[in-house]
């Protein structure tokens, strides 16, 4: 029953990100998480951290705000065997920006979901060797 009430609690969380009023950044955060993921499950795609960087300068966030969010999501997906634990905002907000990536996942499929990213990403990920 603990699990049906975290589960809802950050669906409850996610709703503002998904419905586009979501803080800068948790916005940012699921940019972040969502270029990685591509990296990692999309063919032939790649990510250069430089532009991630760029994007959270143009989005008036914090110094560091790259590498603490690669941090969080690294500790996060591997259990706390990579990265590091980052305040419980930031690890909640990585939290729901993993829903919201897992349930796109399985609502488009992976290949909807890779062709998908190509826009939404664009300017984070690239095709390897372009």
């Amino acid at each position: 029953m603990r699990t049906g009430f975290l589960m809802t609690g950050l669906l409850l969380l996610a709703a503002p990100a998904l419905a586009g009023d979501a803080p800068p950044r948790a916005t940012y955060v699921t940019m972040v998480l969502q270029a990685f993921a591509a990296k990692v499950e999309c063919p032939n795609t790649d990510l250069v951290y430089q532009d991630l960087v760029q994007r959270a300068q143009q989005m008036q966030l914090p110094d560091g705000t790259t590498e603490k969010v690669r941090k969080a999501i690294a500790w996060m997906h591997t259990g706390g065997k990579m990265g590091e634990k980052q305040d419980d905002d930031l690890m909640a907000e990585v939290a729901v920006a993993t829903q919201a990536t897992d349930m796109d996942q399985r609502r488009l499929g992976m290949p909807g979901w890779c062709e998908a990213q190509k826009t939404n990403l664009a300017g984070l990920i690239r095709s390897k060797g372009g």
